[in-house]
């Protein structure tokens, strides 16, 4: 099964790694019971009991699930990118030091680049890259 199927607005923060306007996004004031997934490969990232309010107008998480979140460099030499660990889908940033939480870490996700998933629903699969490859390569 290939990746989901992402808007243009999807692809400019998960693929092009930009950022979406802040205070205006689907998950900034969402406080329910369950599990954001990457929305490009459905990876399960945060448990919901991990987002916070930041007040910074995106999603915050002080904690990931061990191995869903890599961190790299981000281009500007400032800031630390995060990425979905699974599918390289950029999610946003991590910023260490700011004592919101006992963790004291703030996970700035990007509502655009995760999914929720509510406590009573089945997580749905795991979407792989080779499978969405393959399905290119026939389409050329």
């Amino acid at each position: 099964m290939a990746y989901n199927q992402l808007t243009p607005e999807e692809t400019s923060v998960i693929v092009g790694k930009r950022t979406e306007m802040p205070f205006d996004n689907e998950y900034d004031n969402f406080f329910q019971d369950g599990t954001y997934i990457c929305r490009r490969c459905n990876n399960p990232l945060f448990p919901s009991k991990a987002k916070f309010e930041a007040g910074c107008g995106w999603p915050s998480f002080d904690k990931h699930f061990p191995n869903a979140v890599k961190t790299l460099p981000d281009p500007d030499g400032e800031r630390i990118e995060i990425e979905c660990a699974h599918c390289g889908a950029h999610l946003g940033h991590v910023f260490i030091g700011e004592k919101f939480t006992d963790t004291d870490t703030r996970n700035c996700v990007n509502s655009l680049s995760i999914r929720f998933v509510p406590k009573d629903k089945k997580l749905p699969k795991i979407l792989n890259k080779e499978e969405y490859e393959d399905k290119n390569k026939k389409s050329i």
